[in-house]
């Protein structure tokens, strides 16, 4: 398939998705089609504010099934298909992405060759505000030429997007 055919079949495979996916509360995050022998992989990430569970991801897998298995758009050549969260390992490239990543560290690469890391303290939808070892810094989007979270495994829990849940059981233990 054509590089100009598989980016019309992406664009085809995201309008007939983007309702269904609507309607369960889920954005398209990607939709990709790599080749694999005489098969090809489909991948479509998804996404919400909050993040996915796998429960959701289950259930876009079924709905994602449902509007490929009436539509023409994967052709008669086979397909496995693949629906995931969006990663961490995805750069940030829509306002949302920042919003859902509050509390968050993030290198920023900017257009101008500067690069930053920082916590994301806020955002809306022209700029984001890090704090940078210690000092805020207000960013427009249109500076970033690319941003991508950073895995922490001592990450603070006091900070902004901590919801104070630690995921245990606050009601274990009592009677």
């Amino acid at each position: 398939m054509s590089s100009a055919n598989q980016d019309a079949t992406r664009g085809q495979i995201e309008a007939e998705l983007d309702d269904p996916l609507r309607a369960l509360g889920l954005d398209i995050e990607a939709v990709e089609i790599t080749p694999a022998g005489k098969r090809r992989i489909l991948r479509v990430a998804v996404d919400k504010d909050g993040g996915v569970t796998l429960d959701e991801v289950a259930e876009a897998t079924r709905e994602v099934n449902r509007v490929l298995d009436g539509s023409e758009v994967m052709g008669e050549q086979p397909y496995t298909l693949e629906v995931t969260s969006r990663g961490v390992d995805r750069p940030l490239t829509l306002p949302r992405h920042w919003r859902r990543n509050a509390g968050r560290l993030v290198k920023v690469a900017f257009a101008d060759g500067r690069a930053a890391t920082g916590r994301i303290l806020d955002s809306n939808e022209e700029q984001v505000t890090l704090d940078v070892g210690g000092t805020r810094q207000q960013v427009a989007y249109a500076e970033v030429k690319k941003a991508l979270v950073q895995v922490e495994f001592n990450r603070p829990t006091d900070g902004p997007g901590d919801d104070g849940d630690d995921g245990g059981d606050d009601e274990a233990g009592e009677a």
